[in-house]
């Protein structure tokens, strides 16, 4: 985006507040502020609702966005219903994401990219989620699209992505933390880059847990434990209940040679709070692989 006089800056402090995981900061500037132009009341709107669903707050989205809301807070009242629904509710919306893409889309409609494109990456559906986002020019749908890559395994499409995003806005919150992630993906010496970019960033705002979680990751992945671990417990004071921080806590329990009932305390409050957490999904799938093998070992034993 180029500076339109002052009206680009208006919503800078919302936006950004969300973009670094200061979602409570950003509700209330979005609440606070006034804004004249209809175009800026939405943008307001979309990140004030982005923000409550960050939060687990779905009730207010769901209850608030209704049938002559604008289509971009209709999407997200889409992504509000799959996160807190069954499983039949969430098949429902995956089917309606796959209906409004079938036909002709808005393409100023950035919101329906971004919950698309999280709603297929959540089912493990990358190509749909590739397919969706390759649509859009949005810088925050680049940055969906690097997570992406990176979670196929594939760096070198990474690179590319991150690539076209500093080309396009290389001071922008959502390039620097693409770049961290993509540093971290790379590994080696690029941790202690990344781990500059998320300094950077907490010293230019405040440290959020999506910030810690990332400089948390630079530790863990240059073995320096000791200093992961107050990084670790500042996040969980900060959001008791962050599931990247209890995952990076498990990481760094069993790395440190924890007593075991650490590393299950961490597991179960996983398991009570975020049962579809990526990663939870896949501990309970080798957990269940692991039962079943062991059942079938003993019935051997037995015969």
């Amino acid at each position: 985006m180029g500076s339109h006089g002052n009206d680009v800056d208006e919503l800078y402090e919302v936006k950004n507040a969300f973009f670094l995981g200061n979602y409570q900061q950003c509700i209330t500037e979005a609440q606070k502020l006034k804004v004249n132009s209809p175009e800026q009341r939405l943008t307001r709107d979309v990140f004030l609702y982005r923000a409550y669903i960050a939060l687990k707050k779905f009730s207010i989205v769901k209850d608030e966005i209704h049938g002559a809301s604008a289509p971009e807070l209709q999407a997200l009242k889409l992504l509000a219903e799959y996160l807190s629904g069954s499983q039949s509710k969430r098949d429902q919306v995956v089917a309606e994401v796959d209906k409004k893409f079938s036909g002709d889309i808005d393409i100023s409609n950035v919101p329906l990219f971004l919950v698309a494109g999280t709603i297929y990456a959540n089912e493990q559906n990358h190509e749909a989620a590739l397919r969706v986002l390759h649509q859009a020019t949005d810088l925050e749908c680049s940055a969906l699209t690097l997570q992406i890559y990176l979670a196929m395994d594939r760096v070198d499409l990474a690179q590319k992505e991150l690539k076209a995003m500093q080309e396009k806005d290389d001071d922008s919150t959502v390039t620097q933390l693409a770049h961290a992630w993509f540093n971290i993906a790379v590994g080696g010496e690029k941790l202690q880059d990344a781990f500059y970019i998320f300094q950077e960033l907490i010293d230019k705002s405040v440290a959020t847990p999506l910030l810690l979680n990332g400089q948390a990751a630079c530790f863990l992945g240059m073995c320096k434990y000791e200093e992961a671990e107050p990084v670790l417990q500042n996040a969980l004071e900060k959001d008791i209940d962050n599931p990247e921080t209890l995952i990076n806590m498990i990481v760094l329990s069993q790395h440190t040679g924890k007593p075991t009932e650490v590393t299950n305390r961490y597991l179960s409050q996983l398991k009570d709070s975020h049962a579809d957490h990526p990663f939870m999904r896949d501990y309970q799938a080798k957990e269940n692989e692991f039962n079943r093998l062991t059942q079938q070992y003993s019935m051997m034993v037995k015969s």
